[in-house]
C-alpha cells in the first residue's frame, strides 16, 4: 500500500485524496446514465440499453465461464439482484445514486471505482471525468499534510475516519468538505475498498467565524466601557463580565463584585435585584456604596439593572414550544465616586456655613439670655424694695421714686433685650439617622481634629432605629458637645489626646456618647455647665457659655435627656438619649 497513489498522497502536502467512498459498484447498470440533477434526482425507468444490459447479465450469471473469478460473480448476482425479494439491490443502487450526499467508491489505491450524482454537483466533475482517476484529484494544498497522514493511518488500520478538509473543484473554487471514510472489507477481513461520504459545510464554517467575529467585537466593546458589566443567570452565577468588572474584582480581594454589589442593593436599596428581574421588572440609577478592604472612604455606584429574557434552547423549543425562556440580570454599574464626593463635600460646605450661622445666632441668644439673666436678679431686688417701701414722703420717698425709674428703665432695657433676641427659624420634623448626623458633624471637624493630634475611637451601633427628629438642630447639639470635648483636650495638654463617640439603641430610643479623657468637670460644676452664662473653661476666649443650655434645650425638644456621667473620672463623659418622637413645643 505504500506505493499507491493514496499513501504518495499522504506524503505530499495537498495532495491526499477528500476520499468520498460509497456502496456500489461502478460498472452498476445505469451508473454513468444518470443525469446530475443532484438529490432531488427522480427515479426514471430504465432504458431499451440497461433493459438489455440486465438481461445480458441474467444470461450470463446463468450460464458463467468457468475461469469467472467468484467474487466477480458475487458482485454481479448482487447487481442482478432477485426481482421477488422485498428491496431488490437495483433500489440500494438508486438509492446510493439519488442521496443529497457525495458518495465514492475507491479500491484500496483509492482509485475512484463510483460518485453518485451529488459527488457531480458538488465537485464539478462528471463521473466519466474521474471514475479511474485517484481521489487526490480533489486535494488543495490549503490542508495540512499531517491531517491526510492521519486520515490514512486511521483507514489503513480498518477504522472509520472522520474530519474536515479543504477540497478543490473542477474549476478551482475551494470548499470546507466534511468526511466520512469507512473501509470495506472482503470476506477474508481484507480491505478492499473504501467509501466515502462528504458534504460542504462552508457556510456553516462562515457562520461560526462570523459568530467568533462578533463575539470578539462584542468583548472588545465590553472591555472598552468605562461601566462594570456582568450577566447573571438566575441562580446569580455569572455568565459573562468585562475588564471594569475584573478590575473591581482585584480592589474588592477576590469577593465577587457581583455577590457584593447584590447584597448592598438588598441592605441600602431594599430590593433584590435577581428576585426582581425574575418578574420581569429592571430598575434604574440606583446608588449603593461599596467599602474594599484596607480603604477608609466607601465607593459609590449607581447600578441599573435590566431584565434578559433568553429563548428555550431545549429540543422542544426548536419549533417555538411552549417552554418559558430563562431569566438573566444584566447589571451594569458605573462608578460615582467623584461626583459623590464632589456633592458630599458641597453639601459639607453648606453645612458647615448653615451650622456656623446657627451657633453665631445661638450663641448671640446665649448671650443676650445670660444678659438678660443678669439684669433680672436686681430688677427682681428693686421690684421689692419699691413694693416694701410704698408710698413715702421726703428724702426716702424720693428715693423711692428713683427707683421705679431704675425699675421702669430697666424692663425697657430688659424687653429691648428679648425683642433682639434671633428668632428661631422652623425646621421640620424627619426622620433621621442619628449615626449619619454624628458623622456629618465628625467630617466637618475634620481639620480641627487632625490640627490638634485627636485620636478618633468612633464606635456606631450597625442597627438603630430612626428618629423623628431636627435634622440641623440635632447637628448643632453634637457639635456643640464635640467642641466642648476639643477645648477640654485643648486646655489638658495631654500627649495623647482621645475623643470616643458610640451609639447604641435602646427600646425606641438611641443613646449617644462623647467622651474626652481632658481635664473634666469639678463635681460642682456638673450641674452649672447647663446654666446659658456658666464657662468652665480657663480660656474663656470671648465665649458668653460652654453651649449646654441649648444642648440641653434641643435635647428638651426631642424629648430626651443629658447628663455629664459621675462615674467617669478619666475626662468627661456626657451622656444623652433622644426619644422616638420630639417635642413639638
Amino acid at each position: 500500500m505504500a506505493g499507491s497513489r493514496f499513501a504518495q498522497a499522504e506524503a505530499r502536502p495537498g495532495t491526499g485524496a477528500d476520499v468520498r467512498l460509497t456502496v456500489g459498484p461502478d460498472a452498476a447498470p445505469g451508473a454513468n446514465t444518470g443525469s446530475r440533477t443532484g438529490a432531488g434526482a427522480s427515479t426514471r425507468p430504465p432504458s431499451a440499453e440497461e433493459t438489455e444490459a440486465m438481461n445480458a447479465l441474467a444470461r450470463f450469471l446463468a450460464a458463467p465461464p468457468a475461469d469467472t473469478p467468484p467474487e466477480v460473480l458475487r458482485v454481479l448476482t448482487l447487481m442482478a439482484g432477485d426481482p421477488d425479494a422485498p428491496l431488490p439491490p437495483r433500489v440500494y443502487f438508486e438509492t446510493v445514486e439519488q442521496a443529497p450526499v457525495a458518495i465514492s467508491i475507491t479500491d484500496d489505491k483509492a482509485d475512484i471505482l463510483y460518485v453518485n450524482a451529488a459527488f457531480e454537483q458538488l465537485t464539478g466533475y462528471d463521473r466519466d471525468q474521474v471514475i479511474g482517476r485517484n481521489q487526490s484529484i480533489l486535494s488543495n494544498n490549503a490542508t495540512p499534510s499531517s491531517i491526510y497522514q492521519q486520515l490514512w493511518r486511521t483507514i489503513q488500520s480498518k477504522n472509520t475516519w472522520t474530519g474536515i478538509l479543504v477540497n478543490r473543484t473542477r474549476d478551482g473554487g475551494d470548499y470546507l468538505a466534511e468526511l466520512i471514510i469507512s473501509p470495506v472489507l472482503d470476506a477474508g477481513g481484507r480491505i478492499r475498498f473504501f467509501l466515502g461520504m462528504h458534504r460542504d459545510v462552508t457556510r456553516e464554517h462562515r457562520l461560526e467565524a462570523d459568530l467568533r467575529a462578533q463575539k470578539i467585537r462584542s468583548e472588545a466593546v465590553l472591555n472598552a466601557a468605562p461601566v462594570l458589566v456582568v450577566l447573571l443567570d438566575a441562580e446569580g452565577r455569572i455568565m459573562l463580565d468585562n475588564m471594569e468588572y475584573k478590575k473591581l474584582l482585584g480592589d474588592l480581594r477576590g469577593e465577587e463584585p457581583a455577590r457584593a454589589l447584590r447584597q448592598a442593593l438588598i441592605e441600602q436599596a431594599g430590593f433584590d435585584p435577581l428576585e426582581r428581574v425574575l418578574k420581569g421588572d429592571g430598575f434604574k440609577d440606583v446608588e449603593i456604596s461599596l467599602l474594599a478592604p484596607g480603604s477608609s472612604a466607601p465607593r459609590w455606584f449607581s447600578c441599573s439593572g435590566v431584565a434578559v429574557n433568553e429563548s428555550d434552547a431545549s429540543v422542544r423549543g426548536y419549533f417555538g414550544a411552549a417552554e418559558a425562556g430563562e431569566h438573566r440580570l444584566l447589571l451594569l454599574a458605573n462608578e460615582v465616586t467623584a461626583r459623590r464626593r464632589e456633592i458630599d463635600r458641597a453639601h459639607l460646605e453648606h453645612l458647615r456655613a448653615r451650622l456656623a450661622e446657627q451657633q453665631l445666632s445661638e450663641g448671640v441668644r446665649e448671650a443676650l439670655a445670660a444678659a438678660s439673666y443678669q439684669i433680672e436678679q436686681p430688677l427682681n431686688l428693686i421690684r421689692a424694695a419699691t413694693t416694701m417701701f410704698g408710698d413715702r414722703d421726703g428724702e426716702l420717698g424720693l428715693f423711692i421714686d428713683h427707683l421705679r425709674q431704675i425699675s421702669t428703665a430697666s424692663e425697657r432695657a430688659l424687653a429691648t433685650l428679648r425683642a433682639a433676641l434671633p428668632s428661631e427659624a422652623p425646621e421640620a420634623g424627619v426622620m433621621v439617622n442619628i449615626n449619619e448626623l454624628l458623622r456629618h458633624v465628625l467630617e466637618l471637624e475634620t481639620d480641627r481634629l487632625l490640627a490638634a493630634g485627636v485620636v478618633i475611637d468612633w464606635q456606631p451601633a450597625m442597627q438603630l432605629p430612626e428618629l423623628s427628629g431636627h435634622r440641623n438642630q440635632l447637628r448643632s447639639l453634637f457639635k456643640y458637645l464635640i467642641d466642648n470635648a476639643l477645648q477640654a483636650l485643648h486646655e489638658s495638654r495631654r500627649a495623647q489626646r482621645e475623643l470616643r463617640l458610640a451609639t447604641r439603641a435602646l427600646d425606641g430610643s438611641v443613646e449617644v456618647i462623647i467622651q474626652d479623657n481632658g481635664p473634666g468637670l469639678p463635681a460642682a460644676d456638673r450641674l452649672k455647665a447647663f446654666e446659658p452664662f456658666f464657662v468652665g473653661w480657663r480660656r474663656r476666649r470671648g465665649r458668653a457659655g460652654m453651649g449646654l443650655a441649648l444642648a440641653q434645650e434641643i435635647v428638651n425638644q426631642h424629648s430626651g435627656t443629658i447628663e455629664i456621667d459621675d462615674a467617669f473620672d478619666d475626662g468627661c463623659r456626657v451622656k444623652l438619649v433622644l426619644s422616638h418622637t420630639p417635642s413639638q413645643e
